[in-house]
């Protein structure tokens, strides 16, 4: 959550979630980023994915209160993005426009407040979609919910609900997601004993199917430089990663998933080589 307000209706849960699913990977991507003081930060990507290879070159241009993103991949894609903050006090809009398929553009507008922030998107094409989130609360307690309206059929494709509770040393969500079919609770607390490294329960349920999924993670600091992940379901899937700071803002990262209730599939597992020299 923001600490001026109660943040964007994406950020209800995302501690949490980061600590289950963020930098797990199964594939090998390598990545060189570098900036100048003039503002201009370069980005190279490699991936290689199920024996595919992919890359993308990405620069970004800030200067003030505005900033241009520009990013190019290997499939012929270009993909712009134009940002201006505080158009208005508080308040952000982003442009952003994707060729060859220039009917996926998109325009929109956030605006945080000490106790209210919401973002409106439209899609720039001939039938949009109308994406619509707002939040109220404060940095410990905020209530939100977020829809989408397609103008091309004329009716509401997602509307989702969530509330989320942040103390001190811990934090609590819910989110009623799916058009109201699936629910996901999840807490999150910080241990000493884990040097300060928090630790995750979720539990997740899909009213339809009655389909419930219960995961416990956690992350343990293990120096400055170095932090172990874990998770495990409880369908027996199993994940482990190791993050290690090479050097200044340059990470080595080692990922790994199991099927403890099917130890004949194979693991699999992932590398990522962050480098900003």
């Amino acid at each position: 959550m923001s600490g001026k307000g109660p943040g964007l209706f994406s950020e209800i849960g995302k501690r949490g979630r980061d600590i289950l699913t963020k930098d797990y990977n199964s594939d090998q991507r390598f990545t060189i980023s570098s900036s100048t003081n003039s503002g201009l930060d370069l980005n190279s990507t490699l991936v290689k994915s199920r024996g595919l290879s992919s890359g993308a070159v990405a620069a970004e241009f800030k200067y003030n209160n505005k900033a241009v993103n520009v990013k190019v991949d290997t499939e012929s894609n270009v993909l712009t993005t134009f940002t201006v903050s505080d158009v208005v006090p508080s308040a952000k809009t982003v442009a952003s426009i994707r060729l060859p398929d220039y009917s996926s553009g998109k325009f929109e507008v956030q605006y945080l407040h000490d106790h209210v922030a919401f973002t409106i998107g439209v899609g720039l094409n001939r039938s949009p979609a109308v994406d619509f989130s707002a939040t109220m609360g404060t940095p410990s307690i905020a209530f939100g919910a977020e829809t989408s309206y397609s103008t091309s059929v004329g009716k509401f494709t997602k509307y989702n609900a969530g509330l989320c509770l942040k103390m001190p040393s811990s934090n609590a969500s819910v989110i009623l997601g799916d058009k109201g079919d699936s629910m996901k609770v999840s807490y999150l607390h910080q241990l000493d004993r884990l040097n300060g490294g928090p630790v995750v329960g979720e539990i997740s349920r899909r009213f339809s199917t009655n389909e419930n999924t219960l995961t416990v993670g956690c992350s343990y600091v293990v120096d400055p430089q170095t932090v172990v992940k874990a998770k495990l379901n409880n369908h027996g899937n199993l994940g482990a990663l190791l993050q290690h700071e090479v050097t200044r803002k340059s990470f080595l990262t080692i990922s790994g998933a199991f099927e403890t209730k099917d130890l004949d599939k194979s693991p699999k597992f992932g590398f990522s080589l962050l480098l900003k020299p």
